[in-house]
């Protein structure tokens, strides 16, 4: 459902609207869309995962951002606020607001139930026209289960899963590795 009433927003429209909003919307081909709140599951995933990485980022040269840091895809013209985000190098941004990261590294989105078919469907498929993105890791919220993506040289997709808790993950374009047991620490059941 579409959060306005009128019938097409430009991309300065929205950025114009969302900065004074109270609340974050996403925005896709003149609509905007309002984002839903988070689960407790989804809210301890996040917390975990990204104090985890901000730990071991801290000394590389990246940096990690939890929710809030809006992501554009130039190519497609998408505005979204994935889960986490990571850069390394020198972040860029859509303007000198600096609240539109437009080259991430990796995107890690936790599926919820209400979003998972678009995180897997549409989504990544705005996300892989990123030339930056080089890793796209999705955390299921109900179960231990993480998909991970690579991109690869001849711009083909290399998927794996880690189901174990014992197991980790190796994010390589930010050179640090995170197990299921950090990621899903005190989530319930």
């Amino acid at each position: 459902m579409s959060l306005q009433t009128k019938t097409a927003y430009t991309p300065e429209e929205y950025l114009t609207i969302e900065r004074e909003a109270e609340f974050k919307s996403e925005y896709f081909n003149g609509e905007i869309f309002a984002m839903a709140g988070a689960s407790r599951k989804h809210n301890l995933i996040a917390g975990n995962t990204f104090a985890s990485l901000h730990r071991k980022l801290i000394n590389k040269g990246c940096e990690a951002y939890m929710g809030d840091m809006r992501v554009k895809v130039s190519p497609t013209g998408l505005y979204t606020y994935p889960d986490i985000v990571i850069v390394c190098d020198t972040p860029q941004f859509e303007d000198s607001v600096f609240d539109t990261l437009i080259n991430p590294l990796v995107i890690i989105e936790i599926l919820s139930p209400g979003t998972e078919s678009y995180d897997r469907g549409k989504k990544f498929e705005n996300y892989r026209a990123l030339p930056s993105l080089i890793e796209y890791i999705m955390i299921s919220q109900n179960r231990n289960y993480i998909e991970h993506y690579i991109r690869q040289p001849d711009n083909t997709w290399l998927f794996s899963e880690i189901r174990d808790m014992a197991d980790g993950i190796q994010i390589a374009s930010a050179e640090c590795e995170l197990t299921l047991e950090e990621i899903y620490a005190r989530v319930p059941e």
